[in-house]
């Protein structure tokens, strides 16, 4: 990685967790500011109009949304990803979710699944 380059988090929530999700950018909105964004569908439109940074969309996640950001980190175009899943509701797309979590240990991406993990990557990154 080179040193000047401006890392890409991006941003997934399933549905239980978008609220979550909007609330963990704006508390950390000036710290999002220094870094690209892009996420899944309704998340990435939802963080966008809170916050007012910009996010780039990919597809939704049970439409293929989890996949793209994959490919993304596998390419080298994703650095951190913040996924707040829902582990207690069945996701249709649950081997997408899956593939995703795998890239993420794979390519040895930081992976935050909670607001806790997620504050202490961002502090910390």
């Amino acid at each position: 990685m080179k040193k000047n380059k401006i890392k890409t988090i991006a941003l997934i929530a399933h549905d239980n967790k978008k609220h979550e999700m909007v609330n963990w950018a704006l508390a950390n909105k000036e710290t999002l500011k220094q870094y690209k964004l892009c996420g899944t569908g309704t998340t990435s439109r939802l963080i966008a109009e809170a916050t007012g940074l910009e996010v780039k969309g990919y597809l939704s996640g049970p439409m293929g949304g989890d996949l793209q950001i994959g490919a993304k980190a596998a390419e080298g175009g994703v650095d951190v990803i913040i996924f707040f899943w829902d582990p207690l509701q069945a996701q249709p797309h649950d081997p997408d979710v899956k593939a995703l979590l795998r890239i993420a240990v794979v390519y040895d991406i930081p992976i935050a699944t909670n607001r806790a993990t997620a504050n202490l990557i961002l502090k910390n990154y």
